[in-house]
């Protein structure tokens, strides 16, 4: 049977027209080179451009300006200065010694307060003394709740009080992610604060309470953009103040604490089957202190290594963090002993019975 062939016609109508159409490409080269190469001068001498006429694209488009300014895109930088010519800032801000390993019963996070011990599990709260002798636990910590939640992260506990980033979560994926505070000696629920969903935020892996600028930050460890950004609400309000941005950011944040002016980061960024260690990481949140509604607040901070966590009992799953200002000593949870897969507990490594959770204390050296 023939084959027929009904389009080499137009196939090769299109072939002639773009031949017509490059000539005239062609002869328009010479302008449009000395057009690219006015435009380049422009750049290179340090002015910005200002866009042609018409509609403006975006942020800038929705600024409130006068109509015969220019619209300047895109906006000056933010940020001065580079961090990566800082060695002051490149190197870390304390060096760590490993002191104590504590067995606790929780495998998401810890936090030190007023010489007791806090730590959380997936559906528990667990307070222990200046010695890890229990001293108070819940394994209902979501009884008041209306949505429905299975999951707390990585903590802190601020003047009495815990506050816990709470959500449901299963297999990789969050939802009704909320604030919880609870009493720190009753270990029960005082109020919840909405969470704002406009903010970008997928899923919340820890909190930490900033006294200095009167905030609360969240984290995620969610992949992609929700796990690019600190999320900031109001110590007093609870009312959501924006996020900052963090360049480069960590891979699987799983906690952050505050201290002396830096947000402290863990990251399960090891891969626990080839023995690779996870990470510790910082970035300086000190200038929403010295702002002071002054002036404008960074939207975006550098984020610096600092500490590599290979001398751990076994790597495994890195979680919460926080720092014993009494001792002077930083505390890291891990986990070992199960397989995780997208973020949960599945199976466990041979030569274990049970997922074994262990707090790691550093002594701490100022550099």
């Amino acid at each position: 049977m023939a084959v027929r062939h009904p389009r080499i016609i137009p196939i090769c109508t299109a072939v002639l027209c773009f031949a017509l159409a490059a000539g005239f490409l062609a002869g328009c080269a010479g302008g449009a080179a000395a057009e690219t190469a006015a435009d380049m001068a422009e750049t290179l001498s340090g002015e910005p451009s200002v866009l042609p006429d018409g509609e403006p694209e975006g942020p800038a488009a929705m600024a409130d300006a006068d109509e015969t300014a220019p619209v300047i895109w895109p906006l000056p930088a933010a940020q001065t200065g580079r961090p990566e010519e800082d060695t002051d800032r490149l190197r870390p801000n304390y060096t760590y010694e490993l002191s104590e390993i504590h067995e606790v019963d929780g495998r998401q996070g810890i936090a030190w307060a007023d010489g007791a011990y806090y730590v959380s599990g997936s559906t528990t709260l667990t307070r222990y003394d200046a010695d890890w002798i229990p001293q108070a636990f819940t394994d209902e910590p979501f009884a008041e709740f209306e949505a429905e939640v299975n999951h707390i992260g990585d903590i802190d506990v601020y003047d009495g009080e815990i506050y816990a980033g709470v959500e449901w979560f299963m297999d990789g994926e969050a939802s009704n992610i909320q604030i919880a505070v609870y009493d720190a000696e009753t270990l029960e629920m005082t109020r919840t604060w909405p969470f704002e969903p406009e903010s970008g935020q997928t899923e919340v892996s820890g909190i930490a309470v900033d006294p200095d600028s009167g905030s609360v930050w969240m984290c995620s460890w969610a992949d992609g953009e929700s796990g690019r950004y600190l999320y900031r609400y109001g110590l007093a309000t609870g009312e959501y103040l924006g996020k900052l941005h963090l360049q480069a950011p960590p891979q699987w944040i799983q906690g952050i604490a505050y201290h002396d002016g830096w947000i402290y980061m863990t990251a399960d960024d090891g891969t626990a089957d080839l023995g690779e260690p996870d990470h510790v990481y910082r970035c300086d949140v000190s200038a929403f202190a010295n702002a002071g509604g002054a002036g404008p607040e960074p939207t975006a901070a550098p984020v610096f290594l600092e500490r590599t966590l290979d001398d751990v009992t076994l790597q495994g799953e890195i979680e919460g963090l926080s720092f014993d200002a009494d001792a002077g000593r930083l505390l890291v949870s891990y986990n070992r002993g199960a397989r995780i897969v997208l973020g949960m507990p599945s199976g466990l490594y041979e030569g274990y019975s049970e997922e074994i959770h262990e707090v790691f204390a550093y002594g701490m050296t100022e550099n």
